[in-house]
């Protein structure tokens, strides 16, 4: 899986929102497909125009690192989904927690070149891993 930090480096190099849209959609083709079995309704994010599926592993201990895995239905949302898992993956559940990568994505100018629905979508997938971590540290 590509960094986010290498995804972001690639953004700014990429000037034209045309290439930048090519780059995300080649993000998604790169994200491993997600078996059918866990397509389920219990890891279909709510909130998104497009099916969006995000699967968590938390690793031991009270503060885990989480894995994840996602799909969509639809190439962009995929690519979408592609930047989301990079950023958290391979974190501990404190540090999504306190990480909004919607912030990064606004940085590089992402939501903003959007249409309103998948931005929606966006935030509904960040909300819930964090909203997941939270809940995992609190316990």
């Amino acid at each position: 899986m590509t960094s986010i930090d290498k995804i972001i480096e690639d953004f700014e190099f990429l000037e034209d929102w045309e290439d930048r849209y090519r780059y995300v959609i080649e993000l998604g083709k790169a994200l491993p497909d997600l078996p059918d079995t866990d397509r389920t309704a219990q890891n279909k994010v709510s909130g998104c125009a497009s099916q969006v599926w995000v699967v968590s592993h938390p690793g031991d201990g009270s503060d885990p690192v989480m894995r994840y895995e996602g799909d969509s239905d639809a190439h962009i949302v995929r690519g979408l989904v592609a930047i989301v898992l990079a950023a958290y993956s391979g974190k501990r559940a404190s540090e999504i927690a306190t990480t909004d990568v919607i912030e990064i994505f606004d940085r590089i100018g992402l939501v903003e070149n959007l249409s309103s629905q998948r931005a929606n979508g966006l935030r509904s997938m960040v909300k819930r891993i964090r909203d997941e971590a939270r809940g995992i540290v609190s316990h």
